[in-house]
């Protein structure tokens, strides 16, 4: 064998070794607190059952500048603030308390109409604008309370003013619905839209921020797989029989549109459309469009994912497998049958909720357990919630995601690599200085060779 079959042997064994263990836990809670004003409002607010720390559950991530917000929606009595945030330049605690969003009062129940009442996803757009779609449903594993239909709340983030409520109109919800995804087509400030998907009956509900209305749209791909409801997450089993779920928008075409990529939750096909489809209202809410979507492929078995987002940098969609406590990635610029693992792991990562990545390039994950939180119970002194972070490329190294090296990459780590081995050797075996030289010569004149290519 030659050094140059050698050395690519020894990258793959080495890409084997250390690939799919780049994320680090960022945050980690064994229940979620708050930030009082002081230690009494907190102690009476848990003798009164307005917080219950047993019951609180974070669902959804965004990261905006400084601050990573959560949501926690009302599945239970004594959730005090359904949205929330930490500062990131606070670094004194692993478990930090979080802050309401954008107050305590604009959390509170206690109004007719309140603000917020149980969001499930969030997205921090281009304009500092961020995005909040409540299902306005609290106490779904209690006693279900509707607030009203379901909601889009626009913040400033520059100051946390609430610019605009878009209530969804009642001919744009059903019976079953309950929103549950959201994604942001931001590339024009003024011409923004949101895509809200319905996960209970199933669809998709487009809004225009510039015209200030929203339409629904209906389409078959939007359905659950009834031979994909079945979930086994630790020993835990239930049957799901979600719709629309999984959100994830590609960078503008040169069209000015972009692919919206989606999937049901309880499916394991991914599906994509063109915005340019979605966003013509009148198109849109035809029957002309079946032919529009496009069928992507299948995952395999038990990969049923949950939230996703793609890095428009790197063309990578990652997306959340709670049947298998893993991240999954697919390169969008390959077929999709080239898919891989980011991350997984069985004790620590269970029930991936939610993933983001932001400005930073920063891939953050929301793990939250919540197999057991519906099904079975949380123990307050076990780690429960984690955030993971990880660089995007860091996370991306050694799997079928990464960006495809470039040759001078590869001639780098070609000849990284011969020297580690021929050091090695000559330690080891002082006999071997002439094959090492001749080796060294050879690598010389192979890299030279490469080179002249480029």
């Amino acid at each position: 064998m030659n050094a140059a079959c050698i050395a690519v042997g020894v990258l793959l064994c080495a890409g084997v070794a250390v690939a799919k263990d780049n994320l680090r836990v960022a945050y980690e809670w064994r229940e979620m607190d708050f930030q009082y004003d002081s230690p009494d409002q907190r102690w009476s607010a848990i003798e009164r059952g307005a917080f219950k720390p047993a019951n609180v559950i974070p669902f959804g991530l965004e990261v905006y500048r400084q601050r990573l917000f959560v949501t926690l929606p009302r599945w239970r009595n004594g959730v005090p603030a359904s949205l929330a945030y930490l500062d990131l330049n606070d670094t004194s605690s692993k478990m930090p308390a979080l802050r309401p969003f954008p107050s305590w009062v604009s959390n509170s129940l206690s109004d007719a109409d309140p603000e917020l009442v149980s969001p499930f996803r969030i997205k921090a757009d281009r304009c500092g604008r961020l995005w909040v779609l409540d299902s306005r449903i609290a106490g779904v594993l209690e006693q279900t309370k509707l607030y009203g239909p379901a909601q889009l709340l626009i913040y400033d983030l520059h100051n946390d003013d609430l610019l605009r409520r878009h209530i969804l109109p009642m001919s744009q919800t059903k019976q079953n619905s309950f929103f549950a995804n959201l994604a942001i087509e931001d590339a024009d400030c003024d011409n923004t839209y949101a895509y809200a998907a319905d996960l209970g009956s199933p669809g998709l509900v487009v809004y225009s921020w510039r015209d200030q209305e929203s339409w629904r749209v209906q389409h078959h791909f939007f359905h659950p797989d009834p031979l994909a409801g079945n979930f086994s997450i630790n020993d835990i089993e239930f049957q799901w029989d979600d719709g629309l779920y999984g959100l994830a928008l590609s960078k503008p075409q040169s069209d000015g549109y972009s692919t919206l990529y989606f999937h049901p939750l309880s499916s394991t096909m991914e599906f994509s459309v063109k915005t340019s489809v979605l966003r013509n209202k009148t198109l849109a809410t035809s029957g002309a469009i079946y032919r529009d979507f496009k069928i992507l492929g299948n995952r395999g078995v038990d990969a049923q994912a949950g939230a996703q987002f793609l890095d428009a940098e790197t063309g990578v969609l990652f997306y959340t497998l709670p049947n298998q406590n893993s991240l999954g990635c697919w390169q969008t610029s390959k077929g999709y049958n080239v898919q891989d693992r980011v991350y997984s792991n069985n004790n620590s990562f269970v029930f991936p909720s939610d993933v983001k990545v932001d400005d930073e390039r920063r891939l953050w994950v929301l793990v939250n357990q919540m197999q057991n939180f519906i099904y079975d119970e949380l123990y307050p002194g076990s780690i429960n919630f984690r955030i993971y972070m990880a660089n995007v490329n860091d996370a991306l190294e050694h799997t079928a995601c990464e960006a495809t090296k470039s040759l001078p990459d590869l001639v780098g780590k070609l000849g990284e690599v011969l020297r580690t081995n021929i050091k090695l050797k000559t330690a080891t075996d002082e006999g071997s200085k002439s094959a090492a030289a001749a080796l060294t010569l050879s690598l010389g004149a192979l890299l030279l060779t490469l080179s002249s290519l480029l």
